[in-house]
């Protein structure tokens, strides 16, 4: 996992999870939750690249479904979390097609993956994601608008998907009116930056991007 709001989601929908549940990418790294004890008694496989706590079977979920199939044990999953994997997937449409092969009708896909991120190598990292690439990437599934969030690297600092994806507007002029849109001293201080050419590669641009993760829920038809 690559952000400690992503525990925090699943605690708050944990009444959405059902058995049997597989999680992509388990491995413990040490800093990572543990999402298996918030279910005690449920089905739970875990699932990775490589062996290691946490992982009940070793897989690459771009091998061919029947291969899945034979692993898994012919298994239909209710519920699977796949978190910070994404973007380290060099075929996400291949693996996207066999989670969806491998769920059950009406069964729920928890994704997690990374909008604005630093590259992170594991060992290797592909992509970035936004909420419709996930729709396109996950054509079997339906994604409730309710159930769609976005959230920074801050705890706790989480809200339902917008337009802004945390995005901090910080062009400003005196001409424009833009010290009422961000207040004086905050529009004050991005004015002087930007006269004063300091750090022109963010207080140049029109709008800055912390860290941020997009958090989907899907159904699948």
């Amino acid at each position: 996992m690559g952000n400690p709001n992503q525990e925090d989601w699943v605690r708050m929908r944990r009444e959405l999870v059902q058995g049997p549940v597989l999680e992509i990418g388990s491995k413990d790294y040490g800093s990572t939750p543990d999402l298996r004890v918030l279910f005690p008694g449920i089905d739970y496989i875990g699932v990775d690249m490589e062996a290691g706590k946490g992982v009940d079977c070793v897989l690459d979920l771009t091998a061919p479904l029947a291969e899945l199939d034979c692993a898994l044990g012919g298994k239909r999953f209710r519920t699977m979390f796949c978190f910070s994997v994404m973007e380290h997937c060099r075929n996400p449409f291949r693996m996207a097609e066999n989670l969806t092969g491998l769920m059950a009708p009406g069964g729920r896909l928890f994704l997690s993956v990374p909008f604005v991120w630093e590259v992170h190598g594991f060992p290797s990292d592909y992509w970035r994601f936004t909420p419709d690439g996930l729709k396109v990437l996950f054509e079997g599934f339906d994604f409730p608008a309710a159930e769609s969030t976005i959230a920074t690297t801050i705890r706790g600092e989480m809200k339902l998907q917008d337009a802004t994806m945390f995005g901090i507007p910080v062009k400003t002029s005196l001409r424009h009116g833009q010290f009422r849109k961000h207040g004086f001293f905050r529009g004050l201080f991005l004015y002087l930056c930007r006269k004063l050419r300091v750090h022109p590669r963010l207080f140049g641009a029109d709008t800055l991007y912390p860290m941020v993760m997009v958090n989907m829920i899907g159904v699948k038809r």
